[in-house]
């Protein structure tokens, strides 16, 4: 291998790695240590911010601050592809979520720190539309360091925000990135208690990634979709809705899907089941099922129904003369 194609795969090998170990890239490279050393000198003075991390355990890594390797874009281009991949992780589209998470996890750690703050703080006004329907915002550099740990397996340190709003230190083992209705969740071994976890990222504060790694471990049910839809429903809820519709049972499960439990009843009748915190949602979903149906509770359900009723009785239509031909 010539010394310019060696040193582009070290770039890349940089730049989809969080950590290296020096045995590791020698490794790859087939090199010795010398010529490794040799080689990470001359990408630092092409301007690469490669660290080096001494003792037992040491690597070399690639810090914030410099161009992203191996691509060599503006802070404008730079700045346009981070707002943009931040838009495809809310678009809702299962698979390019994803791959805009991995190209995140990727620029997000070599931005240099101006072109980071700008682009959280343009997001921030970008995403307001989305924050005004409920959903929670994350911080582009969260999910971007979560993924990148979840990719390296790397040890993550946080304050978790409870749903009181006090704060819990944790220190987990990050597996999986799972997106559900416009929220991020976190699966992950929690060091603490010691057991399996999932962790909203909108509630994540001060996340910081250990150059520490952990070995496999498999999620429970093997499925990481199905582990965080499982934990939601068994989170505690504010409300517990009872409402029985005038729908097939299967009509019912399609609308409900993994948010709530439909009982079959007498022919063409449901009772559907669904623990929440936002009694909205319940009114969407039966607004979507336009079907006759009987509030069995709680109370609170049926004020809100009433409320929504007289919001919309008290919507105008156009004028006749004003209305489209």
């Amino acid at each position: 291998m010539s010394t310019g194609s060696r040193m582009l795969t070290l770039l890349t090998l940089l730049q989809n790695h969080r950590f290296w170990t020096g045995d590791e890239l020698s490794a790859k490279l087939q090199v010795s240590s010398r010529t490794l050393r040799r080689d990470v000198e001359q990408l630092r003075e092409l301007g690469y911010p490669v660290e080096t991390t001494r003792g037992v355990g040491g690597g070399y890594r690639l810090s914030a601050g410099g161009s992203l390797p191996p691509l060599m874009v503006s802070d404008e281009e730079a700045l346009a592809i981070v707002l943009g991949l931040r838009a495809v992780t809310a678009s809702g589209v299962q698979g390019v979520q994803d791959a805009a998470v991995g190209a995140l996890a990727k620029i997000v750690p070599v931005l240099p720190m101006h072109v980071r703050k700008l682009a959280a703080g343009i997001g921030s006004t970008v995403g307001a539309g989305q924050a005004r329907e409920g959903a929670p915002q994350v911080e582009v550099a969260v999910l971007a360091s979560v993924a990148t740990a979840c990719r390296d397996r790397t040890m993550l340190r946080f304050d978790y925000e409870k749903r009181d709003g006090a704060l819990s230190s944790r220190l987990v083992e990050p597996h999986a990135l799972v997106p559900v209705a416009r929220r991020w969740y976190l699966v992950a071994f929690d060091e603490g208690p010691g057991a399996w976890r999932t962790f909203r990222l909108d509630r994540m504060r001060g996340v910081e990634s250990l150059p520490k790694s952990y070995g496999s471990r498999p999620i429970p049910g093997g499925d990481a979709d199905a582990f965080v839809q499982s934990s939601i429903r068994n989170l505690p809820a504010r409300y517990e809705a009872v409402v029985r519709v005038e729908v097939p049972a299967e009509q019912a499960r399609a609308e409900v899907g993994q948010w709530g439990v439909v009982i079959e009843l007498e022919i063409g009748w449901s009772e559907v089941r669904m623990r929440t915190d936002d009694l909205d949602y319940v009114i969407y979903l039966l607004a979507r099922l336009d079907a006759r149906c009987e509030v069995v509770g709680p109370p609170e359900l049926v004020d809100a129904l009433r409320a929504w009723g007289r919001r919309l009785l008290r919507v105008g239509l156009p004028e006749e003369a004003d209305a489209p031909e």
